[in-house]
Order: C-alpha cells, then structure tokens, then sequence
C-alpha cells in the first residue's frame, strides 16, 4: 500500500508567555511535534499535513515550522491567512517560499465577509493561483459562497475542508449532520474543489465504526472522484469524540473501499492535491 497520509493534524505546545494561546482549542493540553509523531506511529500514518492552529496560534504558524524542521519527512505545512489584510499578498509570497509549505487556508467563517466579491478573500485566490498552490477554506454555512467564489477563480485550486459540514467538537452530536449534503455535492461541478474528507467520523450518530457514514460518503466520492478526495483526521480536535486509532482504522479497515480506493482516498490524492512528496 502507498504511504498513510493524514490530511489534516495539529500541534501546539502548552500556553506558555512565549507563544501565548489566543484561545483555547478543544484538545489535550499540548501535542507536541514528539506526541503527534508518537500517535501517528502507533496507528500506521506515515505522514500528515499539520495545519497551523488557528484557535491558538492565529496566524503565526511559527510553533509549526518548528515541528516541520525537527520532522521534515513526516509533515508538510498549512496556515492561515488573514483576507482583511491588505499586505496578504506579501505573506503568501513570503510563505510559498517557507520549506515544507503546500497550501494556505482561509477560516472563511470566522468573521470573514460573506460577500463573494469581497477584494481580500479574491485577492487571497489570486494570490494563491499565481503560485499555484491550494486555498483550503473552513467554510460550513458558507457553501454558497464557496460555489461563488470558485466561478470567480477558475484557476484557483480550492480545498474544502472538513466534508464542508459542520462538525462536532465534543458530545452531543449532530441531529442531522449531513444535512447540507445537497450543497456539497453540487460544488463538484467545479473542477478546480477538491474535498479533504476530514473528521468524518465525528458526522456518525452510531459508535465505532461509524457505519452510517458511508451512504452519504460514497455520493460525495461518486461526485468528485476519489482523484479530488483526501482522508484525514482533524487530530486533535475530535479527542473527545474519537480516538486517533478509530480515526484510522474507520477508513483502513472497512469494506467499503476498494484497495484502490483506499490508497487514493488515504494518501494518493493528497500528493497530487498538494503537489507533494513524502520520499525523503
């Protein structure tokens, strides 16, 4: 089999006056770049995207270019930028050419605008298609704005995050989490949005192993093609929902998945996404 590749990890160190938290995560007290290696050793994952916390850190993704130095064959690396700052293009230059980088991410709803014309977050998609790199968008409830904002820039490559549906952080879960299902699968029809199927373990209203996942999954799969889909975990947000091994082993183990499907979904489509290799 191809290499594990988690689409979607965090870590962070412990709130200390030298990279002080912005906010509290929902998540143990720290992982470390030592504690995700750990946990991704234990379950089989080869290699993972580590997504610079936003909760936290905002956009400084210093804490994660430290992890990436000390772990360079493990991990390569997302952050934040922020659509208000009119120098944003400056930082995506500066970013791009960070080792280990291979996208950047807008947190499209938290307190950005919800106009599809808004100049910062278009600016952001220009500034990214004229690297060639992905914009991962956290964009639940904002799927038609997505839809928008992928008409206007067909030479962006865009990342919907997290199966684009609201996710859960701890109990109780969803009544009806796949309720805007209609929504995402309609954002198919652009060719240039892929869709990390991340978390979505924590969609199930049923225990390990998630068993009623896999209707809904397989219309998104038949939607984009397995070529636009990436598996992954969003470790650590959903400790209190699942175990990293059940995160795993949810997608490793099931029937559900062809062996084809399966090297794909979980590691195949990411390096071709991101542009990206674990080799060495």
């Amino acid at each position: 089999m191809t290499k594990i590749i988690d689409a979607q990890v965090h870590a962070y160190e412990r709130d200390h006056p030298g990279r002080p938290w912005a906010a509290v995560l929902h998540g143990p007290a720290a992982v470390t770049g030592e504690d995700m290696i750990a946990a991704m050793d234990a379950v089989g994952v080869d290699a993972a995207i580590l997504v610079s916390v936003f909760t936290m850190y905002r956009f400084d993704s210093s804490y994660a270019e430290q992890v990436y130095r000390a772990h360079p064959t493990r991990f390569r690396l997302i952050k934040p930028v922020d659509p208000t700052d009119p120098g944003v293009n400056e930082t995506i230059d500066d970013w791009v050419k960070t080792p280990g980088t291979v996208a950047i991410r807008i947190m499209l709803n938290r307190g950005v605008s919800e106009d599809a014309t808004d100049p910062g977050i278009n600016r952001v998609l220009a500034g990214a298609a004229r690297h060639n790199i992905p914009v991962n968008l956290l964009c639940w409830g904002r799927l038609d704005q997505v839809k928008q904002l992928a008409a206007r820039n067909p030479d962006t490559r865009i990342v919907v995050d997290h199966v684009g549906l609201q996710q859960p952080y701890e109990p109780p879960l969803l009544e009806n989490p796949f309720g805007e299902l209609a929504k995402v699968l309609s954002l198919a029809e652009h060719p240039n949005i892929a869709i990390k199927i991340t978390g979505a373990c924590t969609l199930s209203q049923k225990t390990y192993p998630y068993p009623d996942i896999w209707d809904p999954l397989a219309r998104i799969f038949d939607a984009y093609g397995f070529e636009r889909c990436m598996w992954g975990t969003d470790w650590t947000r959903a400790v209190q929902v699942l175990t990293y091994k059940q995160g795993v082993d949810s997608f490793k183990l099931t029937d559900r998945l062809s062996v084809g499907e399966r090297e794909a979904l979980m590691g195949g489509s990411l390096q071709k996404i991101y542009q990206c290799s674990f080799d060495s």
